[in-house]
């Protein structure tokens, strides 16, 4: 049971201790898995109030407020006769610090009156241990005595009636913020100039998440998958908040792995294929073109429209051998759900749908801010291996896979913060976003919205706008999230030259009312546009690099040199297997996929996860590879100083491959082997290697299989060779030898001829 003290003060003081424990115990428990992972705060009162509804979200200039939401009974007695009255602060907050401070106030603390005449705006009869009830009531403008402009504390008290009888203390209560930006009597500034332009205000949607592959490079973590794609998953409403925004203008802040990623599990969650991407019969772009005055018959050239056949010839420039546009390859074909295995058939459909969400919620006036492919720590790239980000750059390409929007280049990590080399290694077309508290806050909480770091422009977002509410209560809910940037915003009409507000989302935060955000911003003083429009024209503020405030624990958090080796290996492991494999030029570019998205800014609470699906991967890759290999005789003598030597090069994958032959001896020895050797999937191909040496003796020869550019895969044979070569003073005596053996069988031929001749003259 929650106690209830007979004095207020006595009461403040106990929640306030259990406020205390509650937060060394959340210190010393570990780390939540995802930064904004909503966790229940603890009940501080036995009534737990919440405004799930706050219609408008200003204070108007007449009319009424609707103001909903729940009552629930956490005690272990029974509420009866609650009655609900509003709450309004009686002095505005004017300065963005104002608002954090407000937002750090003890929940039980007094920050303005309730409103009792006529009151009490809505009953609740009874509420039993756990149980439940909406509320609504509307309030009239005129009720509310405020009057300057600004930002008003705005509540909900619940009154009610327990077996200690009742008491005038709020048994249960929720706050947060609501502005005041058009005075009834005239919308006039405080200087007296008229209030004629809205504030330009960007929100940006962050759709990032850990990425982590299987050795064999399907996604691990399914079962998280299917919860996050969900309609009620982080991912699940966001888009499903973008998708009812009606068209509204906002900035998406993707990973295009993410959207990969989604296309694979929409696929039934493959492995990585080796399957043909390119066409067999396509002309080699490297091969010599005929000169088509020498040409006829079958050589004839063929209209450069269409081919062959006579069907459309494949444009030059993206033919399929020509270089893949990255965005459209690393993404599997599209497949029919009902032909996967009924285990990922449900998991399949889940993605397909967040995919079609997606495409659905980025038309119209949107803007899709691309970060580097596998949203790359860019901070630890650029300080271990700054090409890394160029790759997953390039990797990120000008269409976000399957969803087929275009996208411009973004740079933002999670939380906001990138150091000044980041920076420097970023794109010059690329928007940087960056947290207002790297920048540093002036006395009144304000920050310039654009600022220059070497000459590169970076927009600056405000942390305040997405820091949510105050408590009790959710301090992120969809409505506490919506209510502070309004304030935020609001606060900014009061400055004579009001800089935009940039708002970028929490990391895993997810609106518990997708639609209860982005309609409510849409208000006569605020404009919400994109990024791109919101800081157009904005003249940026001047900040050195070495007054950035980038924390400690950002840089102790950056990827390693360790990290950065695992990452290169399969990085170059993937090259490897694409430069082997004859038809396909893709499976590089989704292994380097791979490889990002496990040096991502994500997985920086799961290193030694990352870096064991870094090394299993390029093991994997690695195993392919030895899956081609070379089998020789067991010895060959060479009975001059030439020969040829006989060699198999085996492939024992399922797919053609081109490799070359490597031959390496302990003496000197010259062999001679083939620029490429094109084996058939499952094949076998013989080569003979010409073999040359002026050195008698045995040389044990090995013999790798490497790629064209040399790299060795793994397949290896050794063998010796035996040279017989006879020395040239062999030769000389055996041709002397045979000019005896001649010179005596003539010598004998002429005296038988001379003996004839004597034997027949006295006859």
């Amino acid at each position: 049971m929650v106690p209830r003290s007979s004095s207020p003060a006595l009461r403040a003081s106990a929640t306030l201790l259990a406020l205390t424990l509650a937060t060394l115990s959340g210190l010393l428990a570990p780390a939540a898995p995802s930064v904004g992972a909503t966790v229940p705060p603890e009940p501080v009162e036995p009534l737990e109030v919440t405004i799930e509804t706050l219609t408008p979200g200003e204070i108007p200039t007449s009319g009424t407020i609707e103001v909903g939401g729940t009552v629930t009974n956490v005690d272990d007695e029974t509420w009866t006769t609650i009655n609900l009255y509003p709450l309004v602060g009686g002095e505005p907050m004017t300065t963005p610090a104002q608002l954090r401070e407000a937002r750090r106030t003890d929940p039980l603390s007094y920050v303005g009156d309730r409103v009792t005449s006529p009151g009490p705006y809505a009953v609740i009869d009874r509420l039993e241990p756990g149980q439940s009830a909406t509320y609504s009531f509307t309030v009239a403008r005129s009720r509310l005595d405020v009057g300057a402009r600004g930002v008003y504390w705005f509540g909900v008290h619940a009154l009610g009636q327990d077996t200690a009888g009742r008491d005038s203390v709020a048994d249960g209560r929720a706050r947060t913020f609501l502005p005041l930006v058009e005075q009834s009597s005239a919308g006039r500034r405080p200087d007296g100039a008229d209030v004629t332009s809205p504030v330009p205000v960007a929100l940006v949607v962050p759709l990032r998440r850990r990425i982590l592959h299987a050795g064999d490079g399907s996604l691990s973590e399914t079962d998280v998958w299917s919860e996050e794609l969900g309609s009620n998953g982080t991912l699940g409403r966001l888009v499903s908040m973008g998708a009812q925004a009606d068209g509204a203008p906002i900035t998406w802040l993707v990973d295009p792995a993410l959207t990969v990623a989604a296309a694979h599990l929409a696929a039934g969650n493959p492995g990585r294929s080796l399957a043909p991407t390119l066409d067999p019969d396509a002309p080699d772009p490297d091969a010599e073109t005929p000169d088509p005055e020498t040409s006829s018959g079958a050589d004839a050239p063929t209209d450069p429209a269409t081919g062959a056949d006579g069907s459309e010839a494949p444009d030059e420039s993206v033919g399929p051998t020509a270089a893949p546009s990255p965005t459209g390859s690393l993404a599997p074909d599209p497949v029919d759900a009902d032909d996967l295995d009924p285990a990922v058939r449900s998991l399949a459909r889940a993605a397909q749908g967040w995919l079609d969400s997606l495409a659905e919620a980025v038309r119209g006036s949107q803007q899709v801010l691309a970060l580097p492919f596998g949203d790359l720590d860019v901070a630890g790239a650029a300080q271990q291996d700054p090409r890394l980000y160029a790759q997953a750059r390039r990797l990120s390409g000008g269409t976000l896979p399957r969803v087929g929007s275009e996208t411009d280049p973004g740079l933002s990590s999670p939380l906001g913060y990138l150091d000044a080399q980041a920076i420097g290694i970023a794109d010059p077309a690329e928007t940087i976003l960056m947290t207002d508290l790297e920048v540093g806050l002036d006395d009144d909480g304000r920050a310039p919205t654009v600022v220059s770091v070497d000459g590169r422009e970076v927009v600056v977002s405000s942390s305040g706008a997405a820091q949510g509410g105050p408590g009790p209560g959710r301090r992120l809910s969809a409505v506490s999230m919506r209510q502070r940037i309004l304030s935020e915003a609001a606060l900014r009409t009061l400055d004579p030259d009001p800089q935009p507000l940039v708002v970028v989302l929490p990391p895993g935060w997810a609106p518990d009312d997708p639609g209860a955000v982005i309609d409510e911003l849409d208000t006569s003083w605020v404009d919400l546009d994109t990024v791109e429009d919101a800081v157009s024209g904005v003249e940026p503020t001047v900040v050195a690099p070495t007054d950035l405030r980038y924390p400690a624990s950002q840089q102790a958090s950056e990827l390693d040199a360790g990290a950065v080796a695992a990452v290169d290996d399969l990085v170059a492991a993937g090259e490897v297997l694409q430069d082997v494999l004859t038809l396909n030029d893709r499976v590089g570019d989704v292994v380097a996929g791979e490889a990002f998205a496990a040096a991502s800014y994500t997985t920086r609470p799961v290193r030694r996860r990352a870096r064991e699906s870094l090394t299993s991967g390029t093991r994997s890759v690695r195993d392919l590879l030895a899956r081609i290999g070379v089998t020789t005789p067991t010895g060959v003598t060479l009975s001059s100083a030439s020969g040829r030597l006989p060699a198999t090069v085996v492939n024992d994958l399922e797919e053609p491959v081109t490799v070359r032959l490597d031959a390496r001896s302990d003496l000197p020895m010259t062999l001679g082997v083939p620029d490429s050797i094109q084996v058939p999937a499952g094949g076998r191909v013989g080569v003979l290697l010409e073999a040359t040496t002026q050195r008698q003796g045995i040389h044990n020869v090995s013999l790798l299989v490497t790629s064209v550019d040399g790299v060795p895969l793994g397949g290896r044979a050794d063998l010796p060779i035996r040279s017989a070569q006879v020395s040239r003073v062999i030769w000389l005596i055996m041709g002397s030898g045979a000019v005896l053996l001649f010179g005596m069988i003539g010598l004998r031929l002429v005296r038988r001829v001379r003996e004839a001749r004597r034997a027949g003259a006295p006859s």
